[in-house]
């Protein structure tokens, strides 16, 4: 029988993640199929009875559904018991649901090997969405201890600073002049993501050896982005993170850890031109 695997969010149009993992059932020879699951928030209780009745095998969860699934789970553990956050859903083999965090390794696998003398570098958190309790968890375990972070609604970051009280909080109005102050800034919004609102100025007050990753990879690259590579700042878009949390929770559900070949990131730009 058939194994079906799938993503769920809103947006959810634009994601990958149905050619990453079908690559990889199609090169493991594995008999399953990964797709977009369209749900409403009022839907998220059914979609984790399907995994509980193995009607589905595996979930991922982006956003806005990384926190509002955890009541429906029957535990979290690592990562995800850390940050509250989920990306990686599976059954046990007692039937439990359990949710898992794997945004935490894609974005260490990807980007922060690459960041030398950690502990004397500021990092600014833009966004306190689904995504960054993983980033500051991240930032956290490279090293990193000076970490602040700004969102639009400053209630978002009074949750986050519960669960990671040596983090700063700016606020929002202040973010243009804040970003002169840092070596890594990580875009953790959805503002440059395909077909939504951008950031609405440009980013040329910043550090010359500042490190900027964007965690969104449609487009491959944001209006912010094109301006900081422009301007020769080191600048990560956020495909290289998605396929490492990809490979992870590829893992998590077949116990095969699987190849990131050049085939398949060609694959993955193609569908993103």
């Amino acid at each position: 029988m058939i194994k079906k695997f799938g993503i769920i969010g809103k947006p959810i149009k634009h994601s990958l993640s149905p050619v990453l993992h079908n690559y990889w059932f199609e090169k493991y020879e594995i008999n399953a199929n990964y797709s977009i699951i369209d749900v409403n928030e009022d839907n998220l209780k059914d979609v984790v009875s399907k995994i509980k009745d193995k009607a589905l095998s595996g979930l991922n969860i982006t956003l806005p559904y990384k926190q509002r699934i955890v009541p429906h789970l029957d535990y979290l553990v690592n990562d995800a018991k850390i940050t509250s956050s989920v990306n990686t859903l599976y059954l046990d083999d007692k039937n439990n649901t359990v949710g898992e965090n794997t945004d935490v390794f894609g974005l260490q696998a990807a980007y922060l090997k690459e960041v030398d003398k950690a502990s004397e570098k500021k990092a600014l958190v833009i966004g306190a969405g689904g995504v960054s309790p993983s980033v500051i968890l991240s930032l956290e375990k490279s090293g990193v201890k000076n970490i602040s972070i700004i969102n639009r609604t400053y209630e978002k970051c009074i949750f986050l600073k519960k669960k990671f009280k040596n983090i700063k909080i700016i606020e929002w109005e202040k973010l243009e002049e804040a970003i002169k102050d840092y070596d890594i800034i990580i875009n953790a919004t959805s503002l440059g993501l395909k077909n939504e609102e951008d950031f609405s100025f440009n980013f040329k007050n910043t550090k010359e050896n500042l490190i900027f990753i964007d965690t969104i990879y449609n487009p491959l690259e944001t209006k912010t982005l094109k301006f900081l590579r422009d301007k020769d700042t080191k600048v990560f878009n956020g495909l290289e993170m998605f396929i490492y949390q990809g490979q992870k929770a590829f893992y998590l559900w077949n116990k095969i850890n699987p190849e990131i070949d050049q085939k398949l990131i060609e694959l993955l730009i193609s569908k993103l031109k």
